[in-house]
């Protein structure tokens, strides 16, 4: 699944609700954050990217240096640093300690130990608090990560699981990689997925989890703008259903 640029402004029709929530869950690599914000701009709403908060969570361990398993060290480190989004810009910038740290969040050494960060059970009940405050004062909301349909947002309005090979997933994360400047082998990163899937799967609090009423939709074979447009169709089907 290859982002594009579309070739065409998309006509932004909003849907006439006060309260949308669209969640879309599913493993690293699936298109996640790319599709969601697309499928925000498409309908008009806001756009989250949880993953980024606990990839900042990660970054503020490795540059506090940091026992990633120390718990109330982490826990006291991240809630200090003031992660907030910056809802001016597109998509939302997230800062941490003032400044933004976007750029830091996809670099290799964060990569490598978000998972077990991302398992500690107080940091994500702390994530998940302000989380759920993003949806209050958002209320028109494109959501993705992993667990939003399960745990921080049970009662959306719509979910999706996003899911792809851990092959498929590998070529697009090294697509990624290189197109940062960055090396990448296939092979390694697919190893590396399969471990954060199991990671991910296993873990006591928040783990990944198809969400109960979740469409699940394989992108494996979509193009980009297959994958938005889908679910553009479903959620406006639902809308449309309920209405």
């Amino acid at each position: 699944m290859k982002v594009v640029e579309h070739t065409r402004r998309p006509i932004r029709v909003e849907p006439p609700v006060s309260r949308l929530i669209v969640t879309i869950d599913g493993p690293a690599g699936t298109g996640k954050s790319s599709v969601a914000r697309a499928l925000a701009g498409r309908l008009g709403l806001d756009f989250l990217d949880t993953g980024a908060m606990y990839r900042a969570a990660a970054a503020i361990v490795i540059d506090h240096g940091l026992d990633r398993l120390d718990e109330s060290a982490v826990v006291e480190a991240v809630d200090r640093a003031g992660l907030h989004f910056d809802w001016t810009t597109d998509p939302p910038t997230l800062r941490s300690e003032g400044r933004s740290c976007m750029e830091r969040l996809r670099e290799s050494d964060v990569t490598s130990i978000v998972s077990p960060v991302a398992g500690l059970p107080r940091l994500r009940e702390l994530l998940v608090l302000q989380q759920r405050r993003i949806g209050r004062e958002h209320p028109r909301l494109v959501t993705e990560g992993r667990d939003q349909g399960s745990v921080v947002f049970p009662d959306a309005e719509v979910k999706f699981y996003l899911d792809a090979s851990p092959a498929v997933r590998a070529v697009r994360r090294a697509e990624q990689l290189r197109g940062m400047g960055h090396p990448a082998d296939p092979a390694r990163l697919e190893a590396e997925i399969r471990a954060r899937d199991r990671s991910d799967s296993s873990r006591t609090v928040g783990p990944l989890v198809r969400p109960a009423g979740a469409i699940v939709v394989d992108t494996s074979n979509m193009t980009f703008d297959g994958v938005v447009a889908e679910l553009e169709r479903l959620v406006r089907s639902r809308l449309a259903a309920a209405s």
